[in-house]
């Protein structure tokens, strides 16, 4: 069995779907489960239609565009009795849609749990619109509503995953499907709660859903179709040379997503991990690559880094005072604050001394963020054992990432001279025990630059295969 997941770009449009279509009957044979994202860009239409409903009005007009781009699609795609049954199906949740945003509209008010609700339609509608397409091509596809299996507890728009109660459900109702001939399509992002309550899973949610079932279902492999080539040696907007891996290991492909690579959300491959279970990442609209496998463990590059990633728009929040070294729960206080307000800190440098601990985070949670920290910290500030928090603004984050990299001398020698050659200037430095990246803080306007003359440092461009080296 293979579960294969399509991204919103792959189900983004009529041809795309056919892509997905003719992808799916040419390996048919291999037992697939399907899962799907929402149609590209509709995701936001609908947070963007709950927002607007929040304000007092209601948002006719994007409900009926909503509408008609789903059943122009399901008229391009589908025929005869399967036309009528997804014309229906997408005319009834389109009428519980409107019905919730009405609420919405009456009070004014747009919760987490009414969020979460509003976010499923595009799910919920692309499977509609997939599953008819391929009945119509002649493939038995059954539409499966991952709420029925995927039980979250009610941490609303982060869900966590019961894994356990998930795990049995997923495998009792899939496997019989399979056995049966039948192809699920399953809704990405979306589970529920014991009671039945809507939720979503967060940040790369459908990756995370198809991890979930393979993990069930005991699959051969995870596919994850998109619109890349697959994992990379660097963002090809930035480095012109960036080249396609074939393989990294599960603890490479999280140390990139993590610095910004367009890979796997760590939390999508823990189930896969649990399995041992291959992922790969192919493009939807060049099914004829192979894309990147990433496995347990893979062999490493011959000078130990394999990729080199970055984040964009960050700032450095500074917390500095002379009584840090011996204030003992200054550190639990921060992480405390960060956490109520839902801050990811991206990167956390301390000096030797202790005399100042410095956070990265993204820029648009700058605000927000200090004053709650300034909030935390009055005392201290106001006696004079910290100084006021301070923040330097306009930064990114630079990760050199490899599996080979620990064992491997000359790989911060290597990074750090090229950058002093071409006085570039870093302004912090991270390197975990693990020595599977060393990041770096600059100033954004050097973002580019750094990234590509390490990328070139390292040899990493071209066409040469090194990892068969």
């Amino acid at each position: 069995m293979i579960v294969m997941k399509f991204g919103g770009t792959s189900v983004g449009s009529v041809e795309a779907i056919r892509q997905v279509v003719e992808i799916v009957e040419a390996y048919r044979e291999r037992q697939l489960l399907i899962v799907l994202s929402a149609m590209s860009k509709v995701t936001d239409s609908l947070r963007s239609m709950a927002e607007e409903a929040s304000e007092g009005r209601e948002p006719v007009a994007a409900l009926e565009n909503l509408l008609r781009r789903h059943e122009e699609t399901v008229c391009a795609l589908a025929d005869g009795d399967e036309r009528q049954r997804a014309l229906d199906e997408c005319g009834r949740l389109i009428g519980e849609l409107s019905g919730i945003l009405h609420g919405i509209t009456l009070l004014r008010e747009l919760s987490p749990r009414s969020a979460d609700l509003v976010s499923s339609f595009g799910e919920r509608m692309s499977v509609i619109v997939v599953s008819a397409a391929l009945r119509s091509a002649g493939m038995p596809s059954t539409t499966v509503d991952a709420r029925e299996y995927v039980k979250t507890n009610e941490r609303h728009t982060d869900a966590e995953v019961d894994f356990a109660e998930t795990d049995r459900l997923l495998s009792e109702g899939l496997l019989a499907l399979v056995s049966g001939g039948r192809i699920p399509v399953i809704t990405g992002f979306i589970g529920s709660t014991d009671e039945g309550v809507t939720t979503t899973l967060g940040r790369g949610a459908s990756d995370y859903t198809a991890s979930l079932v393979a993990g069930a279902v005991k699959a051969e492999e995870i596919w994850i179709w998109t619109d890349v080539d697959g994992a990379m040696t660097a963002d090809p907007r930035i480095v012109s040379d960036a080249r396609v891996l074939d393989e990294i290991s599960y603890l490479e492909a999280a140390e990139m997503s993590y610095f910004g690579a367009k890979v796997l959300h760590p939390m999508t491959m823990l189930p896969a991990v649990k399995q041992e279970i291959p992922i790969r990442i192919r493009n939807t609209f060049r099914p004829d690559i192979d894309g990147t496998v990433i496995t347990s463990r893979t062999r490493p590059a011959p000078q130990g880094v394999k990729a080199v990633t970055s984040i964009d728009r960050l700032c450095l929040i500074m917390v500095e005072g002379t009584m840090l070294s011996i204030t003992p729960d200054t550190h639990a206080r921060l992480f405390k604050t960060t956490a109520e307000r839902k801050t990811q800190v991206i990167m956390i440098t301390q000096a030797s001394s202790e005399h100042d601990i410095c956070l990265l985070i993204d820029e648009k949670d700058s605000a927000g963020t200090v004053q709650a920290l300034k909030a935390e910290f009055r005392h201290e500030v106001a006696e004079g054992s910290l100084e006021e928090i301070s923040v330097q603004p306009d930064l990114a984050v630079v990760a050199v990432v490899g599996g080979g990299m620990k064992g491997t001398p000359g790989i911060a020698a290597r990074t750090f001279g090229i950058l002093g050659e071409h006085k570039i200037n870093i302004i912090a430095i991270a390197q975990g025990s693990s020595e599977l990246n060393i990041s770096f803080i600059v100033d954004r306007n050097d973002l580019q630059r750094t990234v590509q003359l390490v990328h070139a440092s390292f040899e990493l461009g071209g066409s040469q295969d090194f990892e068969h080296h």
